[in-house]
């Protein structure tokens, strides 16, 4: 099912494009005043789809105020948002982080074109509605765990250096990576990634390079 309200504020190709992929994909297209974007049916399980098509840098409220409200409505709710180049990508991360959001609650799936879009939710859509049938619902939760408790173990070790914070931490593993790219990053890879300042970023470094600054007893509790 499709918004009617979102093909409206598309392109008359787009829908042609979307409309034939679904044909291709054994999926039927209706077109419906529905709160999410799409809602895929798939192996008896539904789910809800944000499709941000043009993000607007100078107003990300209203999409991360519709995502507060429609993932309270839907168990199983997606974004995936266009970000066709690096200013858009830099204000989707500033902005994700700025209005609180949990990773992973919802997904968020970043594409750089529509088509590519659109191909995410079909294979999002078959994958969970293959998994549903073959009932490995409890594996994926496993899985889902594991990454939680990995994200938090990372968040732990991070937020030990001497005034980095959760939210410093969040943006690190986002655009750095594991613990070890951290610890080998460059104060001007960190800059240019992150929305770190320039002393905290020197912080970071010192950390991991220089012995006195990690041993002293500043770290002591």
């Amino acid at each position: 099912m499709m918004s009617s309200k979102w093909r409206d504020e598309q392109t008359p190709s787009y829908i042609d494009f979307v409309s034939s992929f679904l044909n291709a994909n054994s999926f039927r297209l209706n077109f419906v005043p529905i709160a999410s974007d799409f809602i895929f049916n798939c192996g008896g399980l539904s789910l809800a789809f944000i499709f941000v098509t043009n993000w607007d840098c100078s107003n990300t409220e209203l999409v991360f105020n519709r995502v507060q409200k429609l993932k309270a409505r839907f168990a199983n709710l997606y974004v995936v948002v266009c970000l066709p180049t690096k200013e858009k990508n830099d204000s989707f991360v500033r902005s994700y982080f700025r209005w609180g959001m949990q990773i992973g609650r919802p997904p968020f799936v970043p594409v750089q074109d529509l088509e590519m879009g659109f191909e995410k939710m079909v294979k999002i859509a078959h994958s969970r509605g293959a998994c549903k049938q073959q009932d490995v619902t409890s594996t994926m939760k496993a899985e889902r765990l594991g990454s939680v408790q990995m994200l938090e173990n990372y968040v732990k070790v991070i937020t030990s250096i001497p005034g980095i914070d959760s939210h410093d931490a969040n943006m690190l593993n986002q655009g750095i990576g594991s613990i070890e790219a951290v610890s080998k990053a460059t104060k001007e890879s960190i800059l240019e990634k992150t929305d770190l300042s320039p002393d905290k970023a020197e912080t970071i470094t010192r950390f991991f390079r220089d012995p006195k600054f990690y041993l002293s007893p500043k770290l002591t509790k």
